[in-house]
């Protein structure tokens, strides 16, 4: 996929990967950049400066993401590209509340199932379009110090392979980003990105980058981090050794046996 002349919405695209993503986009040429956030300041800051437009916007809320598409395929241009971005982190594990878990699914699962409830019958009538979902490494691995973020991620990355599987022979196209540490507001405050720092804290410019030649390469899996490729193939060619491996990990970053902050 080219982004040039392409009509493009980012969910979370006031701040951190969204922002880089929207900045990448608009020097790609794309022709409409629709930046939809909860944070309405900084969507309506990053859509002035990409020449793109501002959409406040809560993920948690299905009638507002269906409202959204209506509006953008309406009034501005059908969508070419939809980056279900937004997304959220809590610590803990089994004692995490039932309100942060269902929060944790409707940011990073639901808001995925919405967006594409709404715009993929759009996108098959029209012969194709392409859904970039952000999805974490910690939906191919696990993320040590927080179970709800670990599930909804792998989740999140089942649910766009099920897509990519059940549409792809109708020109839809799919895309997993799964990134280690960004340095955004979600590892803000965490030393080096904690243990999902383990190969270096990247940048959010190059993120867009790695999502730009993703794209282009119409390619499942957008690994901006390189190592989670190999990370991968040791956890499908032995779970048992890479588990261990895992324990380890655990044991370095929280020696108390409980779980790290992320």
């Amino acid at each position: 996929m080219e982004l040039k002349d392409k009509c493009v919405v980012v969910t979370g695209g006031a701040n951190g990967i969204g922002a880089a993503l929207c900045r990448r986009f608009a020097a790609e040429g794309a022709r409409a950049i629709v930046v939809a956030d909860l944070d309405a300041a900084n969507a309506r800051a990053v859509a002035r400066e990409v020449g793109g437009i501002p959409a406040p916007l809560d993920v948690r809320r299905p009638d507002a993401i269906a409202a959204l598409i209506e509006r953008v395929e309406q009034e501005t241009a059908p969508i070419d590209l939809f980056c279900s971005n937004a997304g959220i982190a809590v610590a803990g594990g089994p004692e995490t509340s039932d309100a942060e878990w269902t929060a944790c699914f409707e940011v990073n699962v639901m808001a995925h199932v919405w967006a594409a409830r709404a715009l993929v019958p759009r996108m098959l009538a029209r012969g194709g379009g392409t859904l970039l979902n952000t999805c974490s490494a910690a939906g191919l691995l696990t993320q040590i110090g927080s179970a709800s973020y670990s599930v909804t991620k792998h989740a999140a990355v089942g649910f766009a392979e099920w897509l990519a599987i059940t549409y792809g022979g109708q020109g839809l196209k799919v895309s997993a980003l799964c990134p280690q540490a960004v340095r955004t507001q979600m590892t803000a405050g965490t030393e080096g990105g904690g243990v999902a720092g383990v190969n270096g804290m990247m940048e959010p410019p190059e993120v867009a980058e790695a999502v730009v030649r993703g794209l282009r390469e119409e390619r499942f899996h957008i690994l901006p981090h390189p190592e989670v490729h190999e990370y991968v193939l040791r956890k499908a060619s032995d779970i048992d050794r890479w588990i261990g491996g895992m324990q380890r990990l655990q044991a370095r970053f929280s020696p108390d046996g409980m779980h790290a902050k992320t």
